[in-house]
């Protein structure tokens, strides 16, 4: 009996306030550390805000500091405690400024608009994986958000959209559940949790929610938590939000279905199916004991891939070579990797040919339909012997998927007839097709070989570790930098300026005759970094080297663009990151 229609309208306010009041559904309880109020405290001064230039600043008269400048490299340090007669504002990330040698104030100088204009470049980047830690620390460091021309919510919004272009799941999972902000961002929460119900792992879904401590505010997620609920058996919990729900103006026709059946209101079963989330999909394939489905070209990829997932798509055995517009669905989605490549390899076997075209593929294939011709080459393949006839009839089935847009459908099983072939054997003329399909197995690529006799590769690079003291650095820089004096023939390379300028910045000190190998050269900044690096951006300034570095590996960047990122970080002072790109950039790697 549903609850809710035995309550009166005053009964039905005090269920609901008390409801809310009180945390339920929840296994782990994580602390929200950044949920702080933004405060300063100003030696002396009492007043509740003060006016500086561009920047405001609040103080009170409370003994409790939210952070304390460091002697050293002015690092911030949020301490936590009990802050009251402030305006409370929330910060929201992962982690402490100090960790990156940023500090909670890093996008208070950042104009939103620019912001705004610098991630729409980065998400048309495909971005190397040292871009997007760049970014990763620049957005998920706890810091205040930027105030001119940008509200909170849309920094946040930002954020969420670059999160769910990266798609790291872990990450969102992480960054969503120790802030609890699961309602803050629930576009992004959406996509975390699909992501996982994709994957059938419902499990893991529920394991999510069951870690938000706030009454959920999205329909959408609101409606996964009732099923999650009912699933852990809290089915008294389901039903009060769900009636709650309803009392306020819900309406879901089609969810009601299949919760009424799933809470044994009804035995009828739905056989609807919607494919309009893959919540509504899931639901239909969990209340239907007797569920089927066959997807089409315009089945969504996320439902493909729950169909792989499920055991849902249709056996080998049940697909008919006669079913050339199934096996084009199949081909499709294989390219989509939501189909299994060897499955789809398995039917091309079952197609059946004569001697006669088998002899003559190259001119065969094209009197047959798309699917035929790929089914015929591909059987050629299997039963050539000569290396460099394989060779040719590989790169032209990969050309024939290609031609379809299906070209991701012969990936893996082209690597593995290529992991067979010995490189020295391939002709010249095909050695292009082998390198760009085949992956390269490298081992050992991140060894650091030092160069006694190259300042740069040398091991002083090591101080970057924190392997050498000041005056050990000093000393031995000297007894470097004198016999590169002497040295007439050597060469002193951009990178070895990069690592002078860096240990200048840092402090040591470098005699005044060997001033010519480090000049300094601003002009080689572009114009908007140096800009923001004037105004003290250090947020902005770490998106715009990630833009800069784009598809690169820092390791492959040439001199000159490596020489104005460590400028720049050395000028914001941002050491820790400067030292992880250094030891990219400077060493020779083995």
């Amino acid at each position: 009996m549903k609850i809710l229609r035995l309550l009166n309208k005053k009964k039905f306010s005090i269920i609901f306030i008390l409801f809310w009041s009180i945390t339920s559904y929840a296994e782990d309880q994580p602390v929200d550390i950044w949920n702080i109020e933004k405060k300063t405290t100003i030696s002396e001064i009492n007043s509740n805000e003060i006016s500086s230039g561009n920047e405001t600043i609040i103080s009170t008269d409370s003994e409790t500091d939210i952070y304390k400048m460091q002697s050293e490299k002015k690092k911030e340090t949020i301490e936590l405690g009990e802050i009251s007669n402030t305006k409370e504002t929330k910060i929201y990330g992962l982690y402490d400024p100090k960790d990156y040698d940023l500090d909670i104030h890093m996008w208070s100088n950042s104009n939103g608009d620019e912001l705004k204009n610098i991630f729409g470049r980065l998400n048309k980047i495909d971005l190397s994986d040292d871009a997007t830690e760049i970014i990763r620390i620049a957005l998920l460091t706890n810091a205040y958000s930027p105030q001119i021309n940008i509200s909170e919510k849309e920094f946040l919004d930002l954020k969420s959209k670059w999160l769910i272009k990266n798609s790291d799941l872990e990450l969102i999972e992480e960054y969503l559940i120790k802030n609890q902000i699961i309602n803050l961002h629930p576009d992004l929460s959406k996509h975390l949790l699909n992501q996982y119900l994709s994957e059938a792992n419902i499990e893991k879904v529920c394991k999510i929610l069951s870690k938000n401590l706030k009454p959920i505010e999205d329909e959408y997620l609101s409606k996964l938590n009732i099923y999650c609920l009912i699933k852990s058996d809290k089915r008294d919990e389901a039903q009060l939000i769900y009636d709650l729900k309803k009392e306020l103006g819900f309406k879901d026709k089609y969810f009601e279905n299949k919760i009424n059946y799933l809470l044994g209101y009804s035995s009828k079963i739905d056989i609807s199916i919607s494919e309009k989330t893959i919540f509504d999909f899931f639901l239909a394939h969990q209340t239907n004991p007797n569920f089927t489905f066959e997807p089409n070209n315009n089945t969504n990829k996320i439902i493909w891939k729950y169909l792989s997932a499920s055991n849902l798509l249709s056996s080998l055995k049940e697909i008919e070579i006669s079913e050339i517009d199934k096996i084009a669905t199949i081909e499709k989605a294989a390219h989509n990797k939501n189909y299994p490549e060897k499955d789809l390899f398995e039917i091309y076997k079952r197609f059946q040919f004569n001697i006669n075209q088998l002899l003559n593929v190259e001119n065969s294939y094209k009197s047959l339909s798309k699917i035929e011709g790929r089914a015929l080459i591909y059987q050629k393949i299997l039963l050539e012997s000569e290396m460099t006839e394989k060779l040719k009839l590989l790169k032209l089935l990969k050309k024939l998927f290609k031609e379809d847009n299906i070209n991701n459908a012969f990936d893996n099983e082209l690597k593995k007839f290529l992991e067979k072939i010995n490189p020295i054997d391939i002709p010249d003329n095909l050695t292009s097709f082998y390198y760009t399909n085949i992956e390269i197995k490298k081992e050992n690529e991140n060894n650091i070989k030092f160069n006694k006799e190259i300042l740069h590769q040398s091991k002083l690079i090591n101080y970057f570790n924190g392997d050498y003291s000041k005056n050990k650095i000093e000393k031995e820089l000297e007894n470097f930098l004198k016999k590169i004096k002497k040295n007439k023939k050597y060469f002193f390379s951009k990178k070895d300026q990069i690592f002078l300028e860096s240990l200048k910045f840092d402090g040591i000190e470098i005699s005044k005759k060997y001033d010519d190998f480090y000049e300094v050269n601003d002009s080689e900044v572009p114009s908007d970094i140096q800009v923001m690096i004037n105004n003290n951006e250090k947020g902005a300034s770490l998106l715009r080297i990630a833009e800069v570095i784009g598809q690169d590996k820092l390791d492959r960047i040439d001199e000159d663009t490596a020489y104005f990122i460590i400028r720049t970080l050395n000028q914001l002072d941002i050491d820790l990151v400067r030292n992880k790109i250094l030891f990219k950039v400077l060493p020779l790697k083995v």
